[in-house]
């Protein structure tokens, strides 16, 4: 098992933060090794979203099928994968103040077979690609 908690300052409004993290299709330009993101339906996440998702990490591919299981607006949602690998977790917004806000990416990943073996080597490799993609989104929010 795989569990992580990333958060970083972002230095724009909630709001602008959370239309970019709450829309899966933004995904490939901040999530390094997304490929692709195909959410249906587009747009801001809902209830029932789901994603086909392809991606690239510690040297494999991944397609992973999710869904979207709860939303506050504006402030978090849950989701768990459906399809891939077996994994479940979130994303939140929280405002600091007017031009700031505190995102955090968790996700709970259950490993099987040599991923389990390997999992302390993952888990660095995912908690470093994490905290850069937190730092992309920080450029993503800025452009």
């Amino acid at each position: 098992m795989i569990e992580l908690r990333e958060q970083g300052e972002i230095p724009r409004p909630a709001a602008e933060v959370w239309a970019i993290v709450a829309d899966y299709g933004r995904d490939p330009s901040w999530r390094k090794g997304v490929e692709t993101m195909d959410p249906k339906p587009a747009g801001i996440v809902q209830v029932g979203t789901t994603t086909g998702e392809v991606m690239r990490f510690a040297g494999r591919t991944y397609r992973n099928g999710g869904e979207v299981l709860r939303v506050d607006p504006g402030r978090e949602f849950a989701w768990r994968t459906t399809s891939g690998i077996d994994a479940e977790g979130g994303r939140i917004v929280e405002p600091l103040d007017e031009g700031r806000a505190l995102f955090t990416f968790h996700v709970r990943i259950r490993t099987r077979g040599l991923e389990s073996v390997m999992a302390p080597v993952l888990r660095r490799l995912l908690r470093r690609t994490i905290r850069a993609d937190i730092r992309r989104l920080v450029n993503q929010c800025d452009s």
